[in-house]
Formats: structure tokens, C-alpha cells, sequence
């Protein structure tokens, strides 16, 4: 019997997908629910598995254009085999054609099993001093690092990024072996290249556009003392690792303020559909992430409701999903307001674009020690530039810089969060 493998729907809106890749070859057999394809759409990236086992014939090329619920393969079940073994990890269980050895004698794997420290001394890491200073921040160790790319599933883009600068970085590595210090090129090279945009890249620049055409799209500024969440972060960091699991990290901080001020300034939180604007009464945000396929925006739901804590949890599910093509398009939908970090690509000022069809972006920015006045001396703290993009159509200036500057007081008092921004002295006096 022949089953036809078809194009799902990714979602209400897609009505076209384009192959990204076969995962097999026209002719091999494969076993059920093992992944064949790498499908686009301007959302995501999807993975099809084989619905039964047998041979194998595609139908489609990579780079084709499909419509949803097109037929890009069919397997024949006639040549279906069982199930494959799978594969048995070497420290947990030795190969049947081992050679018995001698009382005196002690297994390879015995003398050196593969652990973390055997691969950082196989692998030396090469970072710079930011991304060095990164880890430092965020409480992450060069084994947790190499663990983590251990396990991490290298897809196409990966393969094709080593492809176009693999030349580029053994002409560095051979300069610096020979000279000691410098990083300068010896090969000089005026090629050019030319790659397709994806369909998720060629659908972010369309709602780019359309977002900066069809807002009245305005931006207004802030600065935050962040000395108090980081003597926070310095003062509970490992406590906090330990019982919760996760690193505390600025983020988390920002959304629940975020979702604090949203519910005093309702207008931040709205969006426009035809001639109405609908109010959300609770705060879905959405977290930017960068992944090798481009900015894609995870939503948590209700952060109004959730700690610090789950936050955190939430916030690294979501991004390493992301990052390795794991995640749904429901929980990339949805979201009523967004957060966006440049700073962690150093930016110190930007002016972020509004993730239509929210109303209001905040943008983080890098965190610089400078001199500020505080009570008439001056005193170096480390601060931190805000900003909110916002759609005047709906929302006024007044909303906006209020917004902006709850959250500045939130942050810069991060106790302020327990009593959902209200002063504790006016909760004392019932004013």
C-alpha cells in the first residue's frame, strides 16, 4: 500500500509552505514517526515525520513552494522493515564484539570515561571578554556551555553559516597563530553571495513596513537606576539557582513591572481592530528572541499572575524551544504587549518597532555605569536607557510617559511589585 505524505496546516493564516530540506534520500526506508522533512512558513519552521514506514519517493524539491495539504512524498509500505535499534550509549552499555580482557587488565571506557571535564579539555572555549563577562552575569560555567552544544540539534543553517565563514576563521586563527596578536586578514577578497530570504524573514519584513506605514508610530524615553535589582541578583542569585532552578535574570523583572503598569494604564494593553479598540483585563507579554532563523516573539500568558520565579522558568522553555525549532505557533500568537532586549547585543539607545497588531513595544538597552545626581552629589550607579514605542493613534503621551515611568519606579524599587505598585505607606494610611 502507498500513504502520501502531506503539507499540514501551520496555521489559519498560511495557505503555502516552502521544503526546506529532506532529512532523506529519494529511495531510502524509513521507519514511522522518524523526521523526513524541514518545511517554512512565515511563522516558523516545522518538521514532518514519516505516517507509516516503507520506501520512500519525493515528490518535491528543496526550495519548492507547496500549497497546505499538497502531496510532497509517498512512501510504499511494502518494503516496510522493524522498527530500527536504537543506538546504545557507550558508557551505559559495551558493544557484544568487545574483546574479553585479562584480570589485570582495565577497560578504555574504565580509564577514561567521556564526562564534561574530559570534553572542556578536549575543547577549549575561545570567548570574548563580553560574552565572557555574559556568563559571568548570568551565573553560566564553560562544562554548562559545552553541554549544552553537546546536545544541541545543528540544522541546516548552522551547517551553512560554518560553510561560508569556516574559510574566513582559519585565516584568523593561522594570523594570530603566527603573529601572536593580530586578527588582521592576509587574504583580501571582494566576492559577494547571494542567499533567499525565508519565508519567516520575508514575513517579518512585510509587518516591519507595514507597522511603520500604517501606525502613528511615536517613541518616548527613560533611564533606570538598576542598582537595586542588581544587589538583589548579587545578594540571592545562588539561593535563588538553587531552590528554583534557574538563573534570576533582569528580564523577569521587567515583565512583572510591565504587567503591573498595563493594568493601571489599559491603553498601552489595547489594540485597534476596525473602528474599535479592544482592552485586554490581563497581560499576555511577548519575550524577543534571536534565533538563526530570525526575531520570533514567545508569548507568557497572564504574567500578571506569575512570580519571579515561574517567569525565569517560563522565559528559558520558551527561548530554547525557539532557538531549536520545538515550538508552536500558539505560543508565538496571541500577545497583547512585548519586551525586547538589545542590550544584550550591546545597543545603548533604540527605538524599537511595535509587534503589530499590539499597540506598545518596551525596548531594553545595555546597562553602563554613569555618574547621576542623587540627593545634590554626584554618584556613579549603573544605569539603564528605556524606551516605549507606542501607536498615538490610541494612545496619548500622557498614557505612554506614565506608563514608562511606573515602570522606572517599579524597578528602581523592586518591593513595590508585592503591593502591585502601590506606596506602603498609603497602603498603611488607607489613602
Amino acid at each position: 500500500m502507498v500513504t502520501e505524505v502531506k503539507v499540514p496546516s501551520p496555521g489559519e493564516s498560511i495557505t503555502s509552505v516552502v521544503v526546506a530540506g529532506w532529512l532523506v534520500k529519494d529511495g531510502d526506508v524509513v521507519s514511522r514517526d522518524q523526521e523526513i522533512l524541514e518545511i517554512d512558513s512565515d511563522k516558523a519552521t516545522l518538521t514532518l515525520s514519516a505516517p507509516e514506514s516503507g520506501k520512500i519517493k519525493i515528490l518535491a524539491k528543496e526550495g519548492d513552494t507547496v500549497e497546505v495539504g499538497a502531496t510532497v512524498a509517498s512512501i510504499d509500505t511494502a518494503f516496510a522493515t522493524s522498527p530500527p535499534i536504537p543506538l546504545v550509549d557507550q558508557e551505559e552499555q559495551p558493544t557484544t564484539n568487545q574483546i574479553p580482557l585479562k584480570d589485570n587488565q582495565v577497560s578504555t571506557q574504565e580509564k577514561s570515561p567521556i564526562t564534561s571535564q574530559s570534553i572542556e579539555k578536549e575543547f577549549s572555549l575561545h570567548l570574548s571578554p563580553l560574552a565572557r563577562k555574559l556568563m559571568q552575569e548570568n551565573q553560566v560555567n564553560d562544562t554548562e556551555l559545552l553541554e549544552f552544544f553537546k546536545k544541541y540539534r545543528f540544522v541546516r543553517e548552522d551547517i551553512e553559516f560554518y560553510l561560508r565563514h569556516k574559510e574566513e576563521f582559519l585565516i584568523e586563527v593561522e594570523a594570530v597563530e603566527n603573529s601572536g596578536f593580530s586578527l588582521s586578514k592576509e587574504k583580501i577578497s571582494r566576492e559577494t553571495s547571494r542567499q533567499k530570504m525565508s519565508p519567516l524573514r520575508q514575513k517579518l519584513s512585510e509587518r516591519l513596513v507595514a507597522v511603520k506605514n500604517e501606525t502613528a508610530m511615536l517613541t518616548t524615553f527613560n533611564e533606570v537606576n538598576m542598582s537595586s535589582i542588581m544587589e538583589i541578583r548579587k545578594n540571592y542569585k545562588d539561593e535563588f539557582q538553587k531552590k528554583h532552578g534557574v538563573s534570576l535574570g533582569f528580564m523577569s523583572f521587567f515583565a512583572k513591572a510591565c504587567a503591573i503598569a498595563l493594568e493601571e494604564f489599559p491603553q498601552v494593553n489595547a489594540m485597534i481592530e476596525g473602528d474599535e479598540i479592544v482592552f485586554h483585563h490581563y497581560a499576555d507579554i511577548g519575550i524577543a528572541v534571536s534565533t538563526p532563523k530570525g526575531l520570533m516573539v514567545p508569548v507568557l500568558r497572564n504574567v500578571e499572575t506569575m512570580s519571579l520565579a515561574e517567569i525565569e522558568l517560563k522565559i528559558k522553555d520558551l527561548a530554547t524551544r525557539a532557538r531549536e525549532k520545538k515550538i508552536s505557533l500558539e505560543e508565538l500568537s496571541g500577545g497583547t504587549f512585548t519586551i525586547t532586549n538589545g542590550g544584550v547585543f550591546g545597543s545603548l539607545l533604540s527605538t524599537p518597532i511595535i509587534n503589530p497588531p499590539q499597540s506598545a513595544i518596551l525596548g531594553m538597552h545595555n546597562i553602563l555605569e554613569r555618574p547621576i545626581a542623587v540627593n545634590g552629589k554626584v554618584e556613579i550607579h549603573p544605569m539603564m536607557y528605556v524606551a516605549l514605542s507606542y501607536d498615538h493613534r490610541i494612545i496619548d503621551g500622557r498614557e505612554s510617559v506614565s506608563f514608562l515611568v511606573k515602570v522606572k519606579k517599579l524597578l528602581e524599587n523592586p518591593v513595590l511589585m508585592l503591593s502591585q505598585g502601590k506606596d506602603l505607606e498609603s497602603l498603611l494610611l488607607k489613602l
